[in-house]
């Protein structure tokens, strides 16, 4: 028996002036073209709150604060288990650029649903909303 890949990763639920941003993945791998909360794995000696700010530094080009901690989820892809770890944050410098996405939109509260999200995405965005909608 294969033993599943076990991915911890953390995900930046990042708000500007009311919104929220989501990015569209590149059309490779069993979450190809679904959307995401930006992020990635937690290297040897990060905290997750330190992986967070490196990830979205490196794939948007922007600099966040990390506000609160929202939950973890975790969910079973064909391939792979992922266990992420997901943040309230805001940009504190910069706006987000894409490199590694094909699309990027900053949503209002009733968008959510309107994307095709990643299963695991998907899965959290009632906590994701009350996190990040509530104090606007």
């Amino acid at each position: 028996m294969v033993s599943m890949k076990n991915i911890q990763v953390v995900g930046a639920a990042i708000m500007k002036n009311g919104k929220l941003f989501a990015a569209q993945r590149p059309d490779r791998g069993e979450t190809a073209l679904k959307w995401e909360f930006p992020g990635g794995k937690i290297e040897e000696g990060e905290s997750p709150e330190q992986a967070l700010i490196r990830e979205v530094r490196e794939e948007l080009a922007a600099d966040i604060k990390v506000e609160k901690y929202i939950t973890t989820v975790e969910y079973q892809y064909r391939t792979f288990h992922l266990n992420m770890q997901l943040f309230r944050c805001s940009l504190t410098g910069g706006d987000p650029v894409i490199s590694e996405h094909v699309a990027c939109r900053w949503l209002d509260r009733d968008e959510l649903e309107s994307l095709d999200w990643a299963p695991a995405d998907l899965g959290i965005l009632d906590e994701v909303r009350e996190a990040c909608f509530s104090f606007c």
